[in-house]
């Protein structure tokens, strides 16, 4: 289904057409159509399936058929992490360009004079992250009340991060009559329970736990632990590689495998939550530009990174369940390129490989050097 059988504002199909959006998604061919109708929406979908300009897109045709004549807040995105509202925040931007729209940033890390400037220049779109967003609304800098669309984003990840009670506290600001979205990989019953309090009659968009993509090849690297990192260099030595992105459990550990990477010669930056804002936002930045090749990160990037170069994804360390392999191999196989996912295990590591064949529907082949 193409996005000109839509019946979107003439000014937002330009920027669809301007950003190389031709064919939906299966996410956003389900999604949107319900979105557009204002119908709430309880949407299962992972980062990297389109999932983003499936609730955009709705947000921005809403806000023009009914225009305002004075700037206020009326669409809210709240996401868990810094990089995802950012990355969001570029979406949006992206396809509102060609309209008067306007959308900020709200995030902790970083100083709150700017965002409340921008806030009370006017915004119709904030992007924010829950505590700094609760910490504008304590201090009279973002009004709610003429809200009439909220998404939640990656609802999964805010349970994760203990982010519910604040995400309560912010639907407490809005007004009762307007259009939810609820984008989550997984759902369990504090979700469920959160989507039965502030969603009403909720279309379900279910699309399952997406697998990555066919274009990903699977391998499993048998390898001791204390051998890992000799490992990676050999297998980055034999390797053609664009941008590679490697997963570690730890942030010691990221910090450790970054500083041999750079010793061996590799363009490297790191990625993980000790890391101040201005810092994650330089790796990312120049990860993305290709002035790093390797990005070495803890999961805090497997969800929301988006970098259409990389080539592999490479498990230093096992990720802990089979839903978290998904999420990270997520990154590479994407928009028709192919990927290579390769993860080391040691003798421990058997039971969560059981779990990631199983969710694949496949036995991972095994590579040895």
């Amino acid at each position: 289904m193409q996005f000109k059988s839509l019946n979107l504002d003439g000014r937002l199909q330009r920027a669809v057409a301007a950003a190389g959006f031709s064919e939906m998604t299966p996410i956003q061919q389900s999604a949107i159509p319900v979105g557009l109708e204002g119908r709430d929406i309880v949407g299962t979908a992972q980062t990297g399936t389109g999932k983003t300009a499936a609730f955009v897109l709705p947000m921005l045709q809403s806000l023009l058929t009914n225009p305002t004549k004075r700037k206020c807040v009326r669409a809210l995105i709240v996401t868990p992490t810094r990089e995802l509202a950012e990355q969001v925040h570029a979406d949006v931007t992206k396809l509102a360009r060609f309209t008067k729209i306007k959308s900020a940033t709200v995030y902790g890390g970083v100083g709150m004079e700017p965002q409340t400037r921008a806030l009370r220049r006017g915004v119709d779109i904030i992007v924010a992250c829950p505590g700094r967003l609760l910490d504008h609304i304590g201090r009279g800098n973002a009004d709610l009340r003429s809200v009439k669309m909220l998404v939640l984003d990656e609802a999964d990840r805010m349970l994760d991060m203990g982010f519910l009670p604040d995400v309560r506290r912010i639907v407490s600001h809005l007004p009762a009559k307007r259009q939810t979205m609820l984008f989550s990989a997984t759902f369990g019953r504090e979700l469920n329970r959160l989507v039965g309090d502030v969603l009403r009659d909720p279309q379900r968009v279910a699309m399952g736990l997406v697998a990555p993509a066919d274009t990903v090849e699977h391998r499993l690297c048998p390898v001791a632990r204390e051998q890992k990192t000799d490992l990676l260099l050999q297998l980055l030595e034999g390797a053609d590689t664009d941008s590679v992105l490697i997963f570690t459990r730890t942030k010691h550990r990221a910090d450790r495998v970054a500083r041999k990477m750079k010793r061996s010669g590799y363009s490297t930056t790191v990625l993980h939550s000790n890391r101040s804002q201005n810092q994650r936002q330089k790796a990312l930045d120049g990860f993305r530009s290709g002035k790093y090749k390797m990005l070495v990160a803890t999961d805090i990037a497997a969800r929301g990174l988006d970098v259409k170069t990389i080539s592999h994804v490479i498990n230093y360390d096992i990720p802990n369940t089979a839903d978290d392999y998904i999420h990270r191999i997520g990154r590479t196989g994407r928009a028709e390129r192919t990927g290579d996912a390769l993860t080391l295990v040691t003798a421990d590591d058997g039971a969560v490989v059981r779990d990631i064949e199983k969710a694949l529907g496949k036995q991972i082949p095994v590579h040895r050097l």
